[in-house]
């Protein structure tokens, strides 16, 4: 997980506010690992914690002036209150957006998303996937 986080957490520190990340993968995949590294990167000081009963967490960045909202739709599978949990903090510049689930709530979520599929390889080994146009020259350009 050590490295999971690590490679969020080199992601988080160019996220410049507006993205909306979509995480997928099994129970205990490493999900809230990757987010944990998000907010890391991003700067945050925050616990970060899986939103699992509580739908959503939020975490402040210090250093960018950004806040993570941090989604965990496992539990919720209606799309409209789903979108209506999303709507304020979709369109927010100042916002990054983290759901685990994403692939459950796919069809509510702008187009425009950073897909993360995390694929368990191992007891303390994963192989992350990103989908998205041109990812990699958008967060390390």
């Amino acid at each position: 997980m050590a490295e999971t986080e690590s490679l969020a957490s080199q992601i988080g520190s160019r996220l410049r506010g507006g993205e909306v990340i979509a995480l997928s993968s099994d129970l205990g995949g490493g999900k809230t690992a990757f987010v944990r590294g998000l907010a890391q990167g991003m700067g945050s000081r925050d616990h970060v914690a899986s939103p699992t009963f509580t739908i959503s967490r939020q975490y402040h960045s210090n250093s960018k002036g950004l806040t993570l909202y941090h989604f965990d739709f496992y539990r919720l599978n209606q799309p409209g209150i789903i979108a209506n949990e999303l709507a304020e903090f979709i369109d927010d510049p100042q916002a990054v957006v983290a759901i685990e689930w994403g692939d459950i709530v796919a069809d509510v979520l702008p187009e425009q998303k950073i897909m993360v599929v995390i694929t368990r390889t191992g007891d303390e080994s994963r192989d992350l996937s990103f989908r998205y146009p041109d990812v990699l020259n958008y967060l390390f350009a």
